[in-house]
């Protein structure tokens, strides 16, 4: 025996320097030679489970500012510490536009803060809803909105205004970015029908996907930092059936696989690392409920690994609004269960404690607690905010920079959509233009250029609120038309009274009368309405200006197609400007001047009428094609279930498509067609045409779409230029498509592609 322990002692004496040195040794978690699995491995194993129920929790910033007002980006350092000393929060959110250096300080500050208070010294997360470029910086450069976007069928102009949101954003430590919104926008009446990217899920994937990597690419400018993206609001969130925010939807698994399920697939395949949940209901269960949908769709067959984080209160929405479950610890249970990984609040603790309890009595295991927060840690890893957990002022020059708008205009002016031009009215060139007379209520608003979800909430009210260098529409007509008397309406006035009687005369004596129309800024459910109708105020004018001037044009500068077949055949020329941010005014002057030649393209159906709408990827149906005399107006002699459909845009020049062909006449399904089709500008000026191929299924064991949108690709052309385009045709990718369950259907039979007016056929053996 004592042989035994001397043995036993010898060993000891041997080892002990070794054993001495590994506890001095940095652990492995903070240790970047080791992959991130181990790193995050190593710090679960060091966790309690109040440490681990922090990481799940994202905290409001009104809770640790030095007052409860979303704009006082200030911080109570009291405030903060109490709450992470006893809640060990994870993320906060949120926030208000100001200045860059204030957003530093602020930053500044909660991190070192954090990072003291934290007993394994885990860095925090901060969740923002940069929009459309940098929307809560002050001075930043902000983009079109999604709708507007979408309208540009050009992807790089995505994958740039992601960029240049991270470039102007990550440096003061806003390392997750709530966007893109990856919902399709196919019912008019939905309050955030502008923030999608428009109605089709092809059209929807490829900006999305550009984005996507537009923030989450890792750019050499904002070394060392990384950004997180948000795939949002999965899923089906746009399509209520009264067409109000977060009312319930109803939508089988076919229409969800083939329809809801590609754009934030196409997200998922990009990389992105977080996703957030749609607020409502599907099928009669809220989607923060729903395992089917958060777990079996999500996780089992869409592979997305990363975190799923709740919107605004959601978790407790199960109980207080949706009252599928009694208390706040039922509805934890459920999200929890379903897949949920981090719940946004946020300015309470309950959350917290309840799930804490959940796990002390055994109905939430431990495990399940630690799937949900090593995806948390794993991103925080991979962002690379355990090396580099402080913000920097050192480049924050670069916010609002000449490059960054020129890029913003260049948006602008590729999203504006020319619905109708008769008898050439437009461009109004600058140079033969004496007299302009604008009128219309965003003529001087700055807020309805860029809509919601810009500087704050709701929108900036004031133009004060604004860059110096953001104008509003007069001012860029002031500047398009320097030698021109340009006088401005905001409104025009009772009939009789001295306001009108001075529209009528300046009207009369104009060259031209610009109304700028549409809708103030909103989102969410404060942008709930009855009627989609444009107000009766605004259809009274545009037909008053028409009456008195025939070359009246409409701006229309809103967040949805708000109706407008009343007045459609009065009025000479039609833009969609739709939200065009920033560079708006400039963009609608410059289009209207011919200094930009518009090329933009409708990334939804404009409707006809407030109750029949469909989309242009309908299913076959007794479908009523309105006549086009009926809104006294000749939309290219076409059949169309809209007033403007899918894909409609027209330009200062003309394109002519020719010589459709294909390189054979069927193939297999491990073959490939290659379609070519000539596109050549026949008009007087430069443009760009966004040529879009659409397929036909003609023979489907579930019923096909009349047609889909598979491919697009944006040239220009000079006047007189031609060139071939070309779209090769990959069966398991083209012609697939998925049946309730996901699995994907391949059948033989006809099909049809069209670009253009052209149209060919081939089979599938």
């Amino acid at each position: 025996m004592k042989k035994l322990v001397k043995s036993f002692l010898y060993v000891l004496i041997l080892t002990m320097p070794t054993m001495v040195h590994a506890q001095n040794e940095t652990p492995i978690y903070k240790n970047p030679s080791y992959s991130v699995d181990e790193r995050v491995k190593d710090l679960m194993s060091r966790m309690t489970i109040e440490e681990k129920i922090g990481q799940m929790t994202q905290i409001n910033i009104t809770m640790i500012n030095n007052s409860d007002n979303q704009k006082d980006v200030s911080l109570n350092p009291d405030k903060a510490s109490a709450m992470l000393k006893k809640w060990h929060v994870g993320s906060f959110l949120n926030g208000e536009a100001v200045p860059a250096q204030q957003w530093f300080t602020y930053m500044n500050e909660l991190t070192q803060l954090a990072m003291n208070e934290s007993r394994l010294q885990i860095p925090i997360i901060y969740g923002i809803d940069h929009m459309h470029g940098a929307s809560y910086m002050g001075n930043a450069v902000l983009f079109p909105q999604g709708i507007s976007i979408g309208g540009s069928f050009n992807p790089e102009l995505a994958y740039q205004e992601g960029k240049i949101t991270v470039l102007e954003s990550a440096d003061v430590g806003h390392h997750w970015i709530f966007a893109p919104v990856l919902d399709l926008g196919r019912t008019p009446l939905w309050p955030r029908f502008w923030e999608t990217y428009g109605e089709d899920p092809f059209l929807v994937s490829k900006m999305g996907e550009a984005f996507v990597r537009g923030i989450q690419e890792p750019h050499k400018e904002i070394a060392p930092y990384k950004v997180a993206a948000t795939a949002k609001h999965f899923l089906g969130y746009s399509d209520p059936y009264s067409g109000w925010d977060r009312s319930p939807v109803d939508l089988s698994m076919q229409t969800i696989q083939e329809f809801h399920r590609p754009s934030f697939q196409a997200a998922i395949d990009a990389g992105i690392k977080t996703l957030m949940v749609n607020s409502g209901e599907i099928n009669g269960v809220p989607v923060h409920a729903s395992k089917e949908l958060l777990t079996d769709l999500l996780r089992n067959q869409m592979g997305f690994t990363g975190i799923v984080v709740t919107d605004w209160a959601d978790i407790e929405k199960l109980f207080n609004y949706h009252r599928v479950a009694h208390d706040w610890k039922e509805a934890t249970k459920m999200a929890i269960d379903a897949g949920v990984d981090m719940s946004m609040t946020p300015t309470n603790f309950r959350f917290n404690e309840v799930l804490l309890e959940l796990v002390k009595e055994g109905s939430i295991t431990e495990a399940r607690i630690d799937t949900s927060v090593e995806r948390i840690l794993r991103i925080k890893f991979e962002l690379g905010l355990f090396e580099h957990p402080y913000p920097s002022d050192k480049r924050l020059n670069r916010v609002g920079s000449v490059e960054h708008q020129a890029l913003a205009l260049k948006a602008a002016n590729e999203s504006l959509v020319l619905l109708k031009n008769e008898q050439s009215v437009l461009p109004l060139k600058s140079a033969e233009i004496k007299h302009l007379v604008l009128a219309g209520p965003s003529v001087r608003s700055k807020s309805n250029l860029n809509g919601g979800w810009t500087l704050k909430w709701q929108g900036g009210e004031k133009n004060e609120d604004f860059p110096t260098w953001v104008k509003t529409v007069e001012e860029g007509f002031k500047a398009e038309y320097p030698n021109a008397k340009i006088e401005v309406f905001e409104t025009l006035g009772e009939a009789k009274s001295k306001e009108r009687k001075a529209f009528e005369k300046a009207a009369k004596n104009a060259d031209a009368v610009i109304y700028v129309g549409g809708e103030k800024p909103y989102t969410e459910f404060v942008g709930n309405i009855t009627d989609l109708r444009l107000d009766k105020v605004q259809l009274d004018e545009i037909k008053l200006a028409s009456s008195i001037n025939p070359k009246t044009v409409l701006v229309l500068v809103e967040g949805r197609p708000r109706l407008i077949t009343d007045i459609v055949g009065d009025v000479k020329a039609i833009i969609f400007a739709g939200l065009p941010g920033y560079f708006g005014a400039d963009a609608i002057a410059q289009t209207i001047s011919g200094t930009n030649v518009p090329n933009g393209k409708l990334s939804f159906s404009y409707p006809f009428y407030p109750n029949h709408h469909v989309q242009y990827n309908h299913k076959p149906s007794s479908v009523y094609f309105f006549k086009a005399e009926e809104a006294n107006f000749i939309q290219q002699g076409e059949k169309s279930t809209s007033l403007f459909p899918f894909g409609y845009g027209l330009s200062y020049t003309q394109f002519e498509y020719s010589n459709l062909a294909l390189s054979a006449s069927s193939l297999h399904r491990d073959g490939t067609i290659t379609a070519t089709v000539t596109v050549k500008n026949t008009g007087s000026v430069t443009g760009k045409e966004s040529v879009l191929w659409y397929l036909t299924d003609y023979v489907g064991k579930i019923t096909r779409p009349v047609r889909m949108l598979k491919h697009f690709e944006k040239i220009e052309l000079k006047p007189g230029e031609e060139k071939t385009v070309s779209f090769t045709i990959l069966p398991d990718k083209d012609l697939s498509y998925p049946d309730a369950s996901g699995n994907k259907v391949l059948e033989n039979g006809e099909f049809r592609i069209r670009v253009g007016k052209l149209e060919s056929k081939f089979n599938l053996n």
